[in-house]
């Protein structure tokens, strides 16, 4: 609405940004919501170039700043409305670059404003912390606050069950828009795993492998595990029953995920998290092909933070609905959950995740291969 006020302005132009085109183009983002209100005015978008244009000949345009050097597809541009949509995605640098775009005409009347809409969290939550709550007052840049409560016009009982999947700390984030809430420190507790001695007999089961390791070197003494977990799930509840976790070179390796898969057994589905590029794919296949021949097996590409991938699991502990199959790797799977997301390995975190978010929405005839 803002980027809108003077669009009966000749040659006045605004310009909205989101980090990716894709999150602009979303179900109800800002492409979407111009459409909803400007289709059928007198205004015409030109989908080459993003843009509405009026009337009067002044634009509004949407951007995207997707990588770092995104920012100086805009050098040449001048704006007198330049608005951030979540400007925690965006970098310090990708936003004050912008201030050089903010330009007018000698005696315009046209205010020249940044305006920016953003929850908690993100890369940038600490720099737009500093720059308008602890900064602010000092620089005069106004920063109104607001939760969940003082919107209306949304359904708020289904958007806080929905949230209710989150970790606790975007919880917070999301629905008391709490800047003091932040991913610095552990989104899990060890408090929250209950050990037990075994799992249910008919547990529905899954193994997913972070195929991340490699062998200890003299450049590198601390590198990332492979780590295979298996983890059970049976009437809304979880339970961590086996993990691996290894060092050790590529054939050794291979021999681990086919020993530990007759060990599973062939109803039990296997994951392993695909690496980016050619490599990925071609390690896949050769799974597929050599290694794990007769068992239910596939390659995922993940996607999106560490912590967002965990934030379900996280949610479903903190409900106590995870357990822990009493073993001798309880002790460091509870470290290494209670460091997360800032401690020095996040191997068996992210194999937990890549299981839970198998084992949590695909059909149990397909777990068990039933379907297959």
């Amino acid at each position: 609405m803002a980027a809108l006020q003077y669009v009966m302005v000749p040659r006045y132009s605004a310009i909205l940004f989101r980090r990716t085109f894709r999150d602009l183009s979303l179900p109800g983002a800002l492409l979407d919501r111009s459409k909803e209100w400007l289709l059928g005015t007198d205004a015409k978008f030109k989908g080459q170039e993003n843009c509405w244009e009026f009337p009067s000949g002044a634009k509004l345009a949407f951007g995207y700043l997707d990588t770092e050097t995104d920012k100086y597809r805009y050098q040449s541009a001048e704006f007198q409305f330049i608005g951030f949509d979540e400007l925690t995605q965006f970098t310090k640098d990708q936003y004050r670059y912008l201030f050089s775009r903010l330009r007018r005409l000698e005696n315009s009347h046209v205010p020249l404003r940044m305006r920016a809409a953003s929850n908690p969290g993100g890369i940038g939550h600490d720099w737009v912390k500093q720059r308008f709550m602890i900064e602010g007052a000092e620089y005069n840049r106004v920063f109104i606050p607001a939760k969940l409560t003082e919107n209306p016009y949304i359904d708020q009982e289904s958007y806080i069950k929905s949230l209710s999947n989150l970790d606790p700390i975007t919880r917070r984030q999301y629905l008391e828009g709490d800047w003091s809430a932040k991913h610095g420190g552990s989104i899990f507790r060890r408090e929250w795993f209950e050990i037990v001695r075994e799992p249910p007999a008919d547990a529905t089961k899954v193994r997913y492998w972070d195929k991340a390791a490699t062998k200890p070197k003299d450049t590198n003494k601390d590198p990332d595990y492979t780590v295979g977990a298996l983890l059970g799930f049976k009437n809304g509840q979880y339970w961590i029953i086996d993990i691996r976790r290894v060092r050790v070179p590529p054939m050794q390796v291979e021999a681990l995920i086919k020993q530990t898969a007759e060990l599973d057994g062939k109803n039990v589905p296997i994951y392993m998290e695909q690496e980016p590029g050619s490599s990925g794919v071609e390690s896949i296949d050769h799974y597929n092909r050599q290694v794990l021949v007769g068992f239910i097996f596939h390659g995922i590409k993940t996607t999106g933070p560490k912590a967002e991938r965990a934030a379900p699991v996280s949610s479903a502990s903190e409900a106590g609905n995870v357990k822990i199959v009493q073993a001798p790797w309880n002790t460091v799977l509870l470290d290494e959950f209670e460091g997360f997301p800032i401690g020095e390995h996040d191997d068996i975190v992210d194999a937990v995740s890549g299981a839970f978010e198998k084992v949590a929405h695909c059909d149990p005839e397909v777990l068990t291969g039933k379907l297959w």
